[in-house]
């Protein structure tokens, strides 16, 4: 494929309404007469969780839950439908949100009938808020003069099975892409895919997780090998702090990959970690843009940049709960409890957000998000059932009311004595620090700090490290 190839991918909030298509939709026109175009979106927005709460309505036999969220569903994409089409191509609209929500009746009332969710039903189910968002901006590019095509990223993208969370297998999406997109580039079609799923190589049903949709698009403009890929959302770019908390936030005008991944990790309404894998091999610049503001330069997220000049940026996660493990004598081994617990946690996919340890006393934390705080504790105690009831370990704590902040920069490398500002000024502000951890990389500075001096941190060390310029 053309290295002019060009891969958007507009998110919830860009597909969130009939006049919020128009909009996506003018900038696949402007961007396909300029050069190869592949686009690809998320569910309109609110829709998965939508979806999601019925199914778990029809696992809890609500079955009138499930019809009220059903109809809601309906409603929206039919008034979406008839504010954004001709009256020449509603009926045919109407008719394809029809289909696909009865597609989701067929699995919802499954679940009913079963009373659990397999992770294979899931992952059809929620699909079908791309499916739909695919088939109404498809829709109305065509009736306004731009040949455009929904595709479903099934026929597409290629999976391993791990429902829910699955990763790509690159070769064999690679052939699918030239099979499927090839022909309708070739044709100057433009292809509008689903963000979010994809399927095994036997055809089953999956999700790529958190991300997905972001994840999805850069999985293609890898395996297209495009030139570029945007990312359009709701803000004007990566910021250097969360502007509800920092005032005189700025947007970052370049950031590197690694600086990309590690805000996204840590918090930071940007592209997910895994999104940036596939495009690493061939290079590919990604752009961050808000399509709410066009205009806007946006951030350019690049191999590596010139001027990495300190620390660049501050985010923070507030729902976190800190997890510490102690063994009750010195006789036990503390790194080998340590490795068994991160397999236990690997186990569950529960991502590790910080780990910091003690080498005299072998006692050791690590931060969570508590949406996956239930299970790691699940898998935690059942890995060290023993240990506990024989009083090899201390009784295991956890502590909800602490968040997370981390400064990020490939110019902290050596910058002499910034880590010691850093604390000093958090430390002014009052805010005790309780935990930190630095990679030997010193691209990121993770501290945990008491949930009540969050906010105070995060403005400190913004202040503190100059980055509003």
């Amino acid at each position: 494929m053309s290295n002019s190839l060009l891969v958007m991918k507009f998110g919830g909030s860009s597909m969130g309404s009939a006049e919020r298509i128009k909009v996506a939709a003018r900038i696949c026109t402007e961007q396909k007469a300029l050069r190869p175009t592949v686009v690809v979106v998320s569910a309109m927005s609110k829709v998965t969780d939508l979806l999601l709460e019925t199914l778990r309505c029809a696992e809890s036999g609500d079955s009138e839950g499930v019809e009220r969220h059903v109809t809601s569903l309906r409603e929206r994409h039919e008034q979406t439908a008839r504010e954004l089409l001709p009256a020449s191509v509603v009926g045919s609209a109407l008719e394809k949100v029809d289909g696909l929500l009865r597609e989701f009746d067929r699995i919802s009332g499954g679940i009913l009938l079963l009373g659990e969710r397999p992770p294979r039903s899931v992952d059809e189910a929620v699909a079908i808020g791309e499916r739909l968002s695919a088939m109404l901006l498809a829709s109305y590019l065509d009736a306004t003069g731009t040949s455009a095509r929904a595709v479903n990223a099934r026929e597409v993208i290629v999976t391993d099975t791990c429902f829910g969370n699955a990763t790509p297998l690159l070769d064999p999406t690679r052939e699918r892409c030239s099979q499927t997109l090839g022909p309708l580039l070739a044709q100057n079609i433009l292809p509008v895919v689903t963000g979010f799923n994809g399927a095994t190589l036997d055809g089953r049903a999956t999700t790529l997780g958190r991300g997905g949709s972001d994840f999805s698009a850069s999985i293609l403009a890898g395996a297209l090998d495009a030139g570029e890929l945007w990312i359009w959302t709701d803000v004007d770019g990566i910021m250097s702090a969360d502007p509800r908390l920092v005032q005189d936030a700025v947007v970052l005008p370049e950031v590197s990959y690694r600086e990309a991944a590690e805000l996204a990790y840590n918090g930071a309404k940007v592209l997910h970690p895994r999104t940036l894998a596939p495009l690493v091999e061939s290079s590919i610049p990604v752009w961050s843009k808000n399509s709410f503001n066009v205009d806007a330069p946006g951030t350019r997220i690049v191999p590596s940049i010139s001027t990495p000049g300190g620390a660049r940026a501050v985010t923070s996660m507030a729902n976190v709960a800190l997890v510490s493990i102690e063994p009750a004598s010195a006789e036990v081994n503390g790194v080998a409890i340590m490795a068994r617990a991160l397999d236990a946690l690997s186990r569950v996919n529960a991502e590790v957000l910080a780990l910091s340890s003690s080498s005299y006393r072998q006692n050791f934390c690590f931060l969570v998000r508590k949406e996956e705080l239930a299970t790691a504790m699940t898998a935690i105690e059942s890995g060290f059932a023993l240990e506990l009831a024989h009083g090899y370990l201390r009784p295991i704590d956890v502590d909800d009311n602490v968040g997370l902040l981390a400064v990020v920069g490939e110019g902290m490398q050596g910058s002499k004595g910034l880590a010691g500002r850093i604390f000093t000024a958090i430390s002014r502000h009052e805010v005790n620090i309780i935990a930190i951890a630095q990679g030997s990389s010193e691209l990121t500075i993770a501290i945990v700090v008491r949930r009540d001096g969050l906010e105070r941190a995060v403005q400190a060390v913004h202040a503190e490290c100059h980055m509003a310029g």
